[in-house]
Order: structure tokens, then C-alpha cells, then sequence
């Protein structure tokens, strides 16, 4: 059994942003804090005040998290980046919307007082008898304190306040992570009604000091307890009037943020629902009868049913049976009334699930077919424009004999640069019918035979079928939008956006297989016409090939899909590998070189190129921890260590430079998820380097020591690409149709109602078919079981409830 809290995070667009640079707009992007440590950094959309990023990412939280803050930023070339505003969303409020919070929320003024961070470790007990009594507080040690001072840590010193009276510690210079070990003791008030705060400030020489935090208690309820000792989050001050003037002023963003909070159980406990939907997709679709997932269908919501497609898809492939799924959703939807023309076009349960089903497979397929002309439009940043409404007339020729084009040279022009890049993109995608995985070309021959089989005097209809999602959902999205699928690292600019969006519409126009109804709607798009038409013809010997059946018994072997840390690569790319002490094999003759890392399901392992000889490995039995390094300890917040042994036994730290914050996170959620069940990984690091004869981070002399910050072994990015959990996917699953009973209860009785006017009025006992019935049965019974595995709350120590 396992505790998992999963975040879904959308960051749609922003409107009214502030001016920040002299150009009269500004440069922003957005940075996501999870309980202030950055997880996310958005693409900077270029000279805009109203930016769309539309990014969308899931992370894997410890179920202790606070809070989720997303900064709003200007990116500047030539100074460090402005502030703009931020949102701050707390646990609690995403806890008051199970379904997830969705709308526009106005940013805030950033106070530095309120950017605070960290834990304190208290001690506090009344000491003596009536009439001398004492309070006596026990200031141990802090960690991850908020770094104030230009070197990337702070001065760290406490003070206490308490009935009037101020004691200070001593400071700590330079450490994000201080040890005092120091006890304060005050007279206890009678009664016993004065609060006690403890506050951390950052001391400096010049200037006032900068506030890190502070605690507040009430002493009242402390006498019983004795004593109480514990960490305790900093709060920022409230204390301060709000100053709300400026909140709206500074625009605003729109996000989707849910918070999933799961109890998984053992594997076994969701066999019998898992047996029991395999069950229903063996069976098929039966004349005369409800299927169930007709049910599934009908009472998932619009805004679920994306959700509830991929837990379908990912359950169904780790059973080996999404090929039969998928052929089930396709006769349901085919026994529908429909039109040839319009098969797929909702957003049913079949068009969502194939659309998921070819992100989770597919993606690898699609980098390679699109990822060479993506890259060219990019590079080439041609003008392309055909709406004489939008061309932008322009001079050309050399100095002194400047003349301006006329718009059709412009659009001519455009034509050119356009064709070009659709028929190098119809070329990758007509010779990739051999690479493309065999599961989804399993999956499209079902499709093209079932819709011939129930069209047979149209048939196109099976064409458009298939690339209705291939070319519609799959490829054109992609093409309009490669930041959000991976293709590239940022946000195209507003000249090769447009180039895009054309791109992209020609492919959906040659997937439509009717150019003429495109251009129809858009009449300046028929100079592009003969490439369309040829395109058409291509795409059609395409699908021919594609849904083949001279290879069909060699790809149905290779039809499962994997359910543990994969072979293959898992991620690869080049790291500076910092010096430090130590003797490990990434720190003799690697150290002070950037080198190709490439992590796999069996190793970490690197050499000076791709292709070159590895010069070592590390196997992931033998990684301890993989967390980030404090930005003072080689200047830089982008720097991960790798914890491991080496072969004699002897512990070892690499420190490898990413180059950005994104792809720290992605190194360290790539490495934490293929190294999650060792057994040996570390509960405690730290955040420092170990220079001279002590740690960086909190001055221990002891370099084996036990770290001072705890590691983050369950905080993760998803990523389509990752492992199937099955057990996972049946547990979102079960929360989903436990909300249905009800609704599917009254929809099998709405759907069996023409049936039952032909056999009189339906009696109030009838009974319901036997796997809606066993379904109900199934999903108590887990009910139940979840209910049993629920552990009691320990009770909350007294100090955390007098906490204020």
C-alpha cells in the first residue's frame, strides 16, 4: 500500500501583463515552486503582454507538500530577470476542489517577507514548580532557510520573543542549513496566555536585516505535555497590513491545477476489477445488449473522459489487450448512426482513447517523422503568408536599388517556402510506415477494416478514418504546436508560428481528403491546391502500406508493451562533470569535462560522444540519491549529484551541470523513478560540497555523516514515456466509477427503455445484467478493502497544535 499525491498543472495564457522593457512589452515566462523549490520553467513567449503557453505537466509530490507557487517573469538578455508577479495556490485549496481548480487568477505583488522557506527543528518545555516556572526553548537547527545574500546562501540567527522580552542566537555565516544547539529560557507568564515566537532572520553587515521565517505558539496548552519537540515549517509575516492595490494591476493567468491525493492498494486487491473489465472487452459487443463500456461512455463527463481514455489505454496495454480494446470502442462507435464524413469528430470515448493511445505509443514515431522539417522551418525563419488580408510588404534588392515587392511575389514566394516544407514532410511520413510502431499499425488495420466493412459504397471512409487521427489528432497538432510535444525546447516566434499554423493546416486539408472543402472556407489557400491533391494521392498509398497485412504475423509478436524500467535508453545527453574530492570513477579523469551521459534501465554510464566508447558506468543498483546541489557550491542552481558506491563499497558524489532548470528535473525525475525500489537509497543528504574538513551546507566535520536536508526520492515529473503502473491505473479507475453508480445505473435503464416499450413496463425489481451487477459488487468490495487499509491518524503532537 502507498500514499501518492500526483498534481496537474496546466499554465494556459496570461492577459494585462505589465510593460517591462523599453520596447513597450515584455518577455515573460513562468516558473512553478513546489513548497518553494523550482520544478518548472515555462518557454518565454517573445514581445507580447498577453502570452499563450498552454503548457501541461503532472508531478509526482511528497503527500507532505504545502503549497504551489507559479512566479510570472521577464526574461532579460543583458541583466537578471524582473519579477513580475506570482500565484500562490495552497494544499488546503486544492483540497476544497476534488475535481481541480480551473480559471483566471490575478497575480500578486512579490514582498520579500514573504518569501519564505524552510523548517526549524524547536525544543520547548516548562520547567519547575508552581510559582517558578520556566519556558525553556531548544533552538537545534534549521533547513533549505531562503538564500539572501549575493554568494547563495544567507547569515542565519534566531530570535525569541516572548511576555515582552527579546533573546537572540548567534549567527551562522554563509548556511542555508545552520546548526546552534542553543537553549533561551524565559519566566513563564501566569497564566500562561503570552505566545511565543520564534523568528529567523539573515544578518547583515550593511543594511537592515532580511526576514527568513518565523514560528508562533501558544504556551497555554503546553504545561500537560512537559515537553514537545519537533520541525516546524516557517510562516512569512502577517503581522503586516495587506496592501491589495496593486493585485489585478499586474494582469493575470490562467491555469488548471487538480490535486490527486490516492491511497494505493496491493496489486491483488485490483484483480477482480481489472479481470473484470478484460472480461468485457473479450466478449465484444452483443446484439440486443448494453455494453458496458457503451455505459462508461455515456456517464463520463467531457472534462474526465480525456483522463479516464488514458488510464483505459495504459490498463489495457499493460494487460495486452488494447488492441482488442480499441476494436471494441471502434464497433460501438460504428454501430452509432454516423456519416462517413464526420466518423471520429467528437469527443467520445473512442476518438479520446485512440488520440491517447498514440501519445503513449506513438511519440518516439512522431519526433522522427516530423522532428527534421520542425527543426528547418525553425532554423529558416522563412516569411510564408498566402491571406493577401496578412501579407507584409517588404523591400528587396541590395543598396541602392531597393524596390518593394509586389503581394503576389510575397504570396508566390510564400507558396514556394510552404510547398517545400509539405512535401518534405509528406516524403518522412510516406517512407514511415515500416518504422511505425507495430501495435499502432495494428490498431489502424482494425480501424480501416471495420469502417470498409460498414461503409462498403464508401470507400474513402476508411481512409479518412484512419488519418482523422493520424493526420488530425496526432501529426497537424504537433506540427502547430512542438513545444508541447516535445519537438522543440521553446515557443516559436510569431513569423514561424504562422508558418506553422499553414503547415499544419494543409496537413489537415490532405487528411480530410477533400481539398476543395478547405478551400472553400478559405479561398486564398488554392494557389497551394496541386500540392494538396498530390498529397492526398501519397497519403492514401501511405495508409495502403501502413495497414498491410504481408508483415502482420511478424508485428503482432511484438505487440506488448513493457511493463518494467526499460532497456532502451531512458534519457541521454551532455553534462559538465564538476571536480571535487573523491576517487569514484566519474571523478578521476572525467572530472572538469562535459561528457555524453546516457541512463538505461540497467546503468548510468558515459563517454565523450554518443557513439564513442563508454569510459564508465554506474548501475542503478548501486545509486543512493539523486538531488540537487546548493547554487553557492559551484555558482550555478543547475547542478544534481548522483550518490552511489562504487566496486569497493566506498560511498561517492558526481556533480553533473544541466543547463537549464528543466533539464535538471527531468535528469533527476529520469533517475529517481528507474532507481525507486532500491532498497538502499539514502533518507538524508547533503546540499553541499564536502571542501576543506567540512560540509559547505551546514559545517559538519564529519564527511560521512548523516546529511542535513531530506532527499526527494518521490518527487517526479510524468512523462508519456514512463513505465506502465497498472496498479495505479486501476486505482484512478476505481475512483472514477465509484462516482458512477448512480449515473450508470439510470443510464442502463434509459438505454433499455425502446426495448422495454416492446415488452411492457419494466418492473421496479427487474434486475440488472450481470456485469453491471458484478461491477457494483466489485467496486463495494474495494471499497471495503480501502477502508481497512486506511491507518488511524497518529495523534498531532501538542506543540503542532499550538502552533498559530
Amino acid at each position: 500500500m502507498a500514499r501518492r499525491s500526483a498534481l496537474s498543472i496546466r499554465i494556459v495564457e496570461g492577459r494585462n501583463l505589465p510593460v517591462k522593457d523599453i520596447t513597450g512589452s515584455s518577455d515573460p515566462y513562468c516558473i512553478v515552486k513546489i513548497d518553494d523549490e523550482a520544478i518548472i520553467r515555462t518557454a518565454t513567449v517573445w514581445k507580447t503582454l498577453s502570452p499563450f503557453w498552454g503548457e501541461e505537466y503532472e508531478v509526482q509530490l511528497q503527500p507532505s507538500f504545502h503549497s504551489i507557487s507559479i512566479y510570472v517573469m521577464d526574461e532579460d538578455a543583458l541583466s537578471r530577470d524582473d519579477v513580475i508577479g506570482k500565484v500562490c495556490i495552497t494544499r488546503d485549496m486544492l483540497v476544497e476542489h476534488p475535481k481541480g481548480y480551473s480559471g483566471w487568477m490575478s497575480l500578486s505583488e512579490v514582498d520579500p517577507d514573504e518569501e519564505v522557506q524552510g523548517e526549524i527543528h524547536l525544543r520547548v518545555e516548562v520547567l519547575g514548580s508552581q510559582g517558578s516556572r520556566r519556558l525553556r526553548c531548544s533552538v537545534l537547527e534549521a533547513r533549505d532557510l531562503a538564500r539572501k545574500d549575493r554568494n547563495g546562501a544567507s547569515d542565519p540567527f534566531v530570535r525569541l520573543r516572548y511576555n515582552g522580552k527579546t533573546q537572540e542566537s548567534t549567527v551562522v555565516k554563509k548556511s542555508c542549513y545552520p546548526r546552534w544547539n542553543e537553549t533561551f529560557e524565559f519566566e513563564l507568564a501566569e497564566p500562561a496566555g503570552e505566545k511565543l515566537c520564534v523568528e529567523v532572520w539573515d544578518w547583515d553587515l550593511v543594511g537592515r536585516n532580511d526576514f527568513l521565517g518565523k514560528v508562533v505558539f501558544s504556551v497555554q496548552g503546553l504545561e500537560a505535555a512537559g515537553q514537545e519537540e519537533g520541525w516546524f515549517r516557517l510562516r512569512p509575516d502577517k503581522s503586516k497590513p495587506m496592501e491589495n492595490e496593486r493585485r489585478g494591476s499586474l494582469g493575470s493567468l490562467q491555469l488548471q491545477v487538480r490535486l490527486r491525493d490516492e491511497m494505493v492498494l496491493p496489486s491483488h486487491c485490483y484483480q477482480p476489477l481489472v479481470q473484470l473489465l478484460c472480461q468485457e472487452v473479450k466478449s465484444g459487443r452483443q446484439d440486443g445488449q448494453v455494453h458496458l463500456v457503451t455505459l462508461l461512455d455515456e456517464t463520463t463527463t467531457a472534462e474526465c473522459r480525456q483522463e479516464v481514455a488514458v488510464n483505459l489505454v495504459k490498463l489495457f496495454l499493460g494487460q495486452g489487450l488494447v488492441k482488442e480494446f480499441l476494436d471494441l470502442l471502434f464497433e460501438l462507435e460504428l454501430a452509432k448512426p454516423c456519416e462517413p464524413n464526420t466518423l471520429f469528430r467528437s469527443n467520445s470515448l473512442a476518438s479520446k482513447s485512440m488520440e491517447s493511445f498514440l501519445k503513449v505509443t506513438g511519440m518516439p514515431y512522431l519526433h522522427s517523422v516530423l522532428g527534421p522539417t520542425i527543426a528547418r522551418v525553425f532554423e529558416e525563419k522563412k516569411y510564408v503568408e498566402l491571406d493577401p488580408g496578412k501579407v507584409e510588404i517588404k523591400d528587396v534588392g541590395c543598396s541602392g536599388l531597393h524596390r518593394v515587392q509586389t503581394e503576389g511575389e510575397v504570396i508566390e514566394q510564400g507558396r514556394q517556402h510552404l510547398q517545400s516544407y509539405l512535401g518534405e514532410l509528406l516524403d518522412a511520413i510516406a517512407r514511415s510506415a515500416p518504422a511505425c510502431p507495430p501495435v499502432i499499425r495494428a490498431a489502424f488495420r482494425q480501424l480501416f477494416q471495420r469502417v470498409g466493412e460498414r461503409f462498403p459504397q464508401h470507400q474513402h471512409a476508411k481512409f479518412v478514418a484512419v488519418t482523422s487521427f493520424l493526420c488530425l489528432r496526432f501529426f497537424s497538432p504537433a506540427v502547430m504546436t512542438p513545444k508541447l510535444f516535445q519537438l522543440r525546447e521553446t515557443h516559436a516566434d510569431a513569423r514561424t508560428s504562422r508558418t506553422l499554423l499553414l503547415l499544419a493546416k494543409a496537413i489537415q486539408m490532405v487528411g480530410n481528403m477533400e481539398p476543395a472543402a478547405g478551400r472553400a472556407k478559405e479561398t486564398w489557400l488554392s494557389p497551394l491546391l496541386p500540392a494538396l491533391q498530390q498529397g492526398i494521392a501519397r497519403m492514401k498509398d501511405f495508409i495502403t502500406r501502413l495497414v498491410g497485412t504481408e508483415e502482420q504475423k511478424g508485428e503482432e509478436e511484438g505487440e506488448g508493451w513493457p511493463l518494467g524500467p526499460p532497456t532502451a535508453v531512458v534519457k541521454e545527453g551532455l553534462l559538465f562533470v564538476h571536480k571535487t574530492r573523491g576517487k569514484g570513477p566519474l571523478l578521476g579523469a572525467a572530472a572538469g569535462k562535459k561528457l555524453h551521459f546516457c541512463l538505461t534501465g540497467e546503468s548510468l554510464s558515459f563517454g565523450k560522444s554518443p557513439s564513442a566508447e563508454r569510459l564508465g558506468a554506474i548501475a542503478l543498483s548501486n545509486i543512493l540519491a539523486a538531488e540537487k546541489v546548493e547554487e553557492k557550491s559551484f555558482g550555478s542552481s543547475h547542478v544534481m549529484q548522483v550518490v552511489y558506491t562504487d566496486t569497493g563499497g566506498q560511498q561517492e558524489t558526481a556533480y553533473l551541470q544541466c543547463k537549464c532548470v528543466n533539464e535538471l528535473n527531468q535528469w533527476l525525475s529520469a533517475l529517481r523513478k528507474v532507481c525507486g525500489n532500491n532498497p538502499r537509497v539514502l533518507r538524508s543528504y547533503h546540499p553541499g560540497v564536502f571542501r576543506g574538513d567540512k560540509w559547505s551546507c551546514c559545517h559538519q566535520r564529519d564527511r560521512t555523516g548523516l546529511g542535513c536536508d531530506r532527499t526527494r526520492h518521490g518527487v517526479t515529473l510524468q512523462d508519456w514515456s514512463d513505465p506502465l503502473d497498472p496498479t495505479v491505473e486501476a486505482q484512478r479507475l476505481f475512483h472514477h466509477l465509484q462516482g458512477l453508480r448512480g449515473a450508470l445505473r439510470e443510464k442502463y435503464w434509459e438505454l433499455q427503455e425502446p426495448e422495454d416499450a416492446q415488452n411492457g413496463p419494466r418492473r421496479e425489481d427487474a434486475p440488472l445484467p450481470e456485469g453491471l451487477s458484478r461491477l457494483f459488487r466489485v467496486l463495494g468490495d474495494l471499497e471495503n478493502c480501502h477502508h481497512q487499509a486506511q491507518p488511524p491518524k497518529p495523534p498531532a503532537p501538542v506543540l503542532l497544535q499550538l502552533q498559530t
